[in-house]
């Protein structure tokens, strides 16, 4: 009488909640095919020893865990004759693992055995085994096909094919005796979305500090069966921020459509907090472990590399430094570490140096009003031009839209067309933007521009850290360190145009006969400030001695002016806003009493003058009794 065979069975459900449907700790499928595998057993006398069960793994890959500790067995142990499946298509939905498995099933002698198809080692189960294969890998790829064709259609009537995201709730309702899926408002975290889009977009917050914001004012992610609920984490704020379903735009496999579902934020909101984010993005003014509101700001001169900030301890104390990031990365740059008052003072300086008198900010103002007085007309035709384009383009997507439901274009065409589109009608509507200006209200923004500009080293010395921060943002694009000063500058538009010393001539050579010139995007721009003839955009011009970099934005080497597109974006900017919000501020407290400056060292009015001890020739610390006098306080070694 011969041995009884032992056989092990594979069980399989594709999802969780087939595994525990029905109140049942297995659902209905794992036991039903525990019966049908065991019976399969007793009918060839076999006896099973082992039971393998993957709950809520896909057959689309040979990665489940089950199936992998029993080809480990087979290939360690041997001890098997046996392995019963329900059908094929639990053990493989594609060809590939389906010939890989089977083949791992041969080399250990093992036999396959299916309840419900016969595919047995003779050459037509064999045939039979190649079949069922195939037409599991068919019913998977279709049923995947399907699922995609439904959920685009979803997408197409502005449905939301997915999880919505944090923010909104995925119900169930029943409407008219049938189960609805859809969309609703989460009360509970709604709030704090709207609040973050509001807070980031004024410019107050970075990243970080926001996420910390949320978390402290209770805001957590939706809980899981798997994962508990938990404070939102630095990169899925920003992906949050930057996601438009919550201004109603849905996107699914790389195409947008316009959702159904309620907005959360409006369009300004949304467009300036992704403003915000691409400027702390490109400026690197992220908070981290050492602060200071010149992070970000401070360039090298030598390696153009940014500058951090970094805190030495010695002599009894901790001192701040800032040093060349391209130097720790082995670029062979030699600028030094800096200390940080040094850098602080030396920018104070730079503030002076840009400061334009007030005679010459009635000036410019006066010319700049006399140089808009013609743009208004213009403006008004303009405006109906890019009306017409916004709805030509608006027709085109529409037509777009009906030939890819008609199916009379693919997907990767629909994709690319959608996205020439979108550019285009963004562009169309920043001009429109333009020409619809206020030109009082930009008349007002510059002339709070040139107040700055006269009033920006008394404000800053005034300010304190987070608002100097917000200064040195709207001021500077750059500030080039040299060995312990500042001794190159690239000022930020518009206020390099607005204190270039050769403005006003310029203003007077085009304020008759102004030109228009083409963007190369479909608009007209009138410069207010004549071409440049071959001069480059970037002009370098002097500021008691310093050279003073001015960089002229949206031009090419042939032109370099002043235009109202230029000057529109300039009073939409964040820039303007904090900077007009710092004064704004500073005003207010113009009142408040301040602490005293007085003391060696210091001059009428508040500000520090830079002393010099005998120690050395840096400026003496804030322990020197008086210039002349020897420290005291020695200063830690700079690092090197």
């Amino acid at each position: 009488m011969s041995a009884m065979k032992r056989a092990a069975i594979y069980l399989r459900v594709s999802t969780a909640a087939q595994a525990t449907r029905g109140r049942e700790p297995e659902g209905y499928s794992i036991p039903a095919q525990r019966e049908a595998c065991q019976a399969k057993a007793s009918e060839l006398g076999a006896e099973v020893v082992a039971e393998y069960v993957d709950r809520g793994e896909s057959a689309k890959t040979a990665d489940r865990p089950e199936l992998k500790a029993l080809l480990a067995r087979l290939e360690e142990k041997r001890d098997l004759d046996l392995v019963i499946v329900h059908k094929v298509d639990r053990l493989a939905r594609n060809r590939y693992d389906d010939a890989t498995i089977t083949y791992a099933l041969h080399e250990a002698g093992v036999e396959l055995v299916s309840v419900t198809e016969n595919i047995d080692r003779t050459p037509v189960g064999r045939f039979m085994h190649a079949i069922v294969a195939a037409n599991a890998e068919f019913y998977s790829a279709n049923l995947a096909a399907e699922a995609m064709k439904g959920l685009v259609q979803k997408a197409k009537s502005g449905g939301t094919p997915g999880k919505a995201p944090l923010g909104y709730l995925n119900v169930r309702k029943m409407v008219e005796g049938r189960e609805v899926r859809t969309v609703e408002v989460d009360p509970e975290r709604a709030p704090h979305i709207r609040w973050a889009f509001a807070a980031y977009a004024s410019g107050a917050y970075t990243v970080e500090t926001l996420a910390a914001a949320l978390t402290e004012r209770g805001l957590r992610t939706r809980p899981t069966p798997t994962k508990p609920e938990k404070p939102l984490g630095r990169s899925q704020l920003a992906t949050l921020l930057r996601n438009p379903y919550y201004v109603g735009v849905v996107r699914y496999a790389g195409v947008s459509y316009e959702g159904r579902h309620e907005h959360l934020i409006d369009r300004a909101t949304f467009d300036k907090a992704g403003a915000v984010l691409a400027a702390h993005t490109n400026s690197a003014e992220k908070d981290r472990k050492h602060h200071h509101y010149l992070k970000g700001s401070l360039f090298c001169g030598r390696c153009g590399s940014r500058m951090s900030l970094t805190h030495a301890k010695g002599n009894g104390g901790r001192y701040a430094y800032f040093f060349c990031i391209g130097r720790t990365r082995g670029t062979g740059c030699g600028q030094p570490c800096v200390a940080v008052d040094l850098i602080e003072t030396a920018v104070e300086r730079i503030y002076g140096e840009v400061r334009i008198s007030a005679a010459r900010a009635r000036e410019v103002r006066d010319r700049l009003t006399v140089a808009m007085a013609g743009m208004r007309e213009r403006g008004e035709a303009e405006a109906a031009r890019q009306r017409r384009r916004l709805a030509k383009l608006t027709e085109e997507r529409e037509k777009l839209l009906r030939a890819y439901y008609a199916e009379a274009v693919p997907v990767d065409l629909l994709r690319s067309e959608q996205d020439r589109l979108t550019a285009e009608t963004e562009r169309a509507e920043r001009h429109l933007e333009v020409a619809e200006a206020s030109f009082t209200d930009i008349e007002e923004t510059l002339g709070k521009a040139l107040d700055l500009l006269a009033d920006c080293e008394r404000a800053y010395l005034d300010a304190p850290g987070h608002l100097r921060r917000q200064w040195n943002q709207a001021l500077f694009e750059r500030l080039l360190v040299y060995d312990d000063r500042v001794e190159e500058t690239e000022v930020a538009e518009p206020f390099a145009t607005l204190a270039d010393p050769r403005l006003p001539a310029s203003l007077d050579g085009k304020t008759d006969t102004p030109s228009a010139v083409s963007s190369g995007a479909g608009s007209n721009e009138v410069d207010l400030v004549g071409r440049a003839g071959l001069e480059p955009a970037t002009t370098d011009y002097e500021f008691a001695g310093r050279r003073l970099r001015a960089r002229i934005w949206g031009v090419g080497p042939a032109q370099a002016s002043w235009s109202s597109s230029k000057v529109l974006r300039f009073a939409r900017t964040r820039c303007v806003s904090a900077t007009v919000a710092a004064q704004t501020k500073l005003e207010r407290s113009a009142d408040a009493p301040k602490r005293s400056r007085s003391g060696p060292g210091c001059v009428p009015g508040g500000r520090r003058r830079p002393v010099r001890g005998r120690c050395g020739s840096r400026r003496a610390p804030r322990g020197c009794a008086a210039a002349g006098r020897r420290c005291r306080a020695r200063p830690a070694a700079r690092p090197r």
